[in-house]
């Protein structure tokens, strides 16, 4: 059955089934607009866009892991802030000759993954169109104060929630054909099921920019576009040099020894510019407990005299390695 065999009747009520109300919830799917408590009196808000062939690959991925995979990196953004999600709403293109139930996949990963943390998908819109394209903007509260990129001080020290360069090899063992874009779990990809699996859907630690925010964290951003990319942009905001530490990448990098040696890639390059992840970086005070899952991978410096704010290894300005509109991107 092809998705122009249902009515736009159909598809809502297939909606209403998958997607979870949320806790927050006071008017769902089916009028003009949601409604969604805020008792804190004001919310975050945060929208994504994929598309297909673009960002993912349903010759790679199921329609159940783009749905996941779309709802974890708008829920990362709302942890990012040290933020609980209250609601999303979801815009859908789709082909009119795509299968149903790939359709229908996408449908039930979105809302599982967001019924895993308490949120409603209260709404969105649906129209036809040549690929699948899904749009999502997420809701939520801060059940303390707002943590901003903004806030790193000299002295602070950079931690990460969350795996590094996993989804980088994942897609490097797809597009490089290393793995049968078929293969599925431990039993066919063997060693290697972690990274296509981050790829394909990854599951960020979420709830742990919530337990950061707590513990003092005093800039914060979910690793959407890798270590490299993301920290030069908490350092440009922060005025500040953030500088890597060479042991701690090199102690994440052995992590993925596995695929390195299959791609013949240094991996220390998947950990600093691999994205997609959505686990936490996170600028602490020297002194300030790191919550569980947290790990050190850098320091904080003031600018010296000349120094633009930026992120360094070994000496050297990082540069990120994915950027939507430059053709020499390597995502």
């Amino acid at each position: 059955m092809k998705l122009g065999d249902l009515s736009e009747a159909q598809l809502v009520s297939h909606f209403r089934a998958s997607f979870p109300a949320g806790e927050r919830t006071l008017i769902g799917i089916g009028d003009d607009c949601a409604q969604i408590a805020a008792p804190e009196g004001s919310f975050i808000v945060t929208t994504d866009v994929m598309v297909e062939d673009q960002h993912f690959h349903l010759s790679w991925s199921t329609g159940y892991e783009v749905g996941a995979r779309v709802a974890a990196q708008n829920l990362a953004d709302i942890d990012a802030m040290g933020g609980r999600p209250s609601g999303l709403v979801a815009s859908v293109v789709a082909p009119r000759n795509m299968d149903a139930n790939i359709f229908l996949d996408v449908v039930r990963g979105l809302g599982e993954r967001a019924r895993e943390v308490g949120a409603g998908v209260v709404g969105g819109d649906l129209s036809a169109g040549d690929k699948l394209v899904l749009s999502v903007t997420a809701f939520g509260y801060c059940p303390g104060p707002v943590v901003r990129r903004d806030g790193a001080r000299p002295g602070d020290v950079i931690a990460v929630s969350g795996t590094l360069g996993f989804s980088y090899a994942g897609l490097d063992l797809l597009s490089g054909g290393y793995v049968d874009p078929a293969a599925r779990g431990t039993d066919q990809l063997g060693k290697l099921a972690p990274f296509i699996e981050t790829y394909r859907a990854p599951h960020p630690p979420l709830g742990s920019g919530v337990a950061a925010a707590a513990a003092g964290a005093r800039a914060m951003m979910d690793l959407s576009d890798g270590p490299a990319a993301d920290a030069a942009r908490m350092a440009t905001a922060s005025n500040v040099v953030i500088e890597f530490d060479r042991h701690a990448i090199e102690e994440e990098a052995w992590k993925l020894q596995a695929p390195a040696l299959i791609c013949r890639t240094d991996p220390v390059w998947w950990v600093l510019q691999g994205g997609e992840e959505h686990g936490m970086l996170a600028a602490f005070p020297p002194d300030a407990p790191l919550p569980d899952g947290f790990r050190v991978i850098g320091r904080v410096r003031a600018r010296e005299e000349g120094e633009k704010a930026c992120a360094m290894f070994d000496g050297e300005i990082l540069r990120g390695a994915w950027d939507h509109f430059d053709s020499d991107s390597v995502h």
